[in-house]
């Protein structure tokens, strides 16, 4: 009986001991330190008359292994992807030209990833000034299924942003069809949001040209979403 006793004893002991402590903590997503929002880059070091080099920087995250560095060039819509487990890492991208960057966390003890912010900024080239960059469409996202409110109306909302800080007003178009035709409507510099009539079960498209006080201009590209 003593045996059995000490017996059930210690393997209480070896569950307690070895038992299960929960999943692998996920990474967590990295604070973006350079280029800098919504700036202009002028510390790229230049490969040729259309490229120059740019070092991006940030800092490290918790539960990380690697990091994948994401350039967006918004004029194409083309990314550039580079992976590295240091907290920086260098491209060539074009110059006089607008991005996005993000980083992307990642460890081999977990199958989760953390995104950090996404940041704009400009390439610099030999331009004195810049067009506004390229209005980025938040609310609905594309691809999203939503429902009008009460009035029939979907709220379009976007962010914009200039490297001259000059940004003069927003052009909203929106129909069902693609491209998106129908001017709906223009808001002043600091109204990023227009609300716009729909019909149940349909598709719609809508984009936002961006106007600077010199007369430059950016186009979102198109966003599409279904109303229920």
């Amino acid at each position: 009986m003593i045996r059995k006793i000490l017996g059930l004893a210690i393997l209480a002991l070896l569950v307690s001991c070895g038992g299960d402590d929960g999943p692998p903590p996920a990474p967590e997503g990295a604070e973006l330190v350079f280029p800098d929002e919504n700036s202009e880059c002028t510390t790229g070091t230049s490969v040729n008359e259309t490229l120059s080099q740019v070092t991006f920087q940030w800092k490290a995250s918790k539960n990380t292994e690697s990091y994948t560095l994401s350039v967006v060039n918004l004029d194409t819509n083309v990314p550039q992807t580079i992976s590295t487990s240091t907290t920086s890492a260098s491209l060539s991208i074009a110059k006089g030209t607008p991005f996005a960057w993000s980083v992307t966390s990642r460890s081999s003890r977990s199958d989760q990833v953390a995104s950090s912010e996404t940041w704009l900024f400009y390439n610099a080239g030999s331009q004195t000034t810049y067009p506004p960059f390229p209005a980025q469409l938040v609310n609905p996202p594309s691809g999203s299924t939503v429902l009008k409110n009460i009035a029939n109306e979907v709220v379009l909302e976007w962010e914009g942003a200039d490297v001259d800080n000059d940004v003069a007003s927003f052009d909203v178009f929106f129909s069902a069809s693609n491209p998106p035709e129908s001017f709906v409507g223009t808001t002043s510099a600091r109204t990023m949001k227009l609300p716009v009539v729909v019909e149940s079960a349909t598709v719609y498209y809508w984009k936002v040209i961006t106007t600077d006080q010199e007369g430059n201009t950016s186009d979102s590209g198109v966003f599409e979403f279904k109303v229920y």
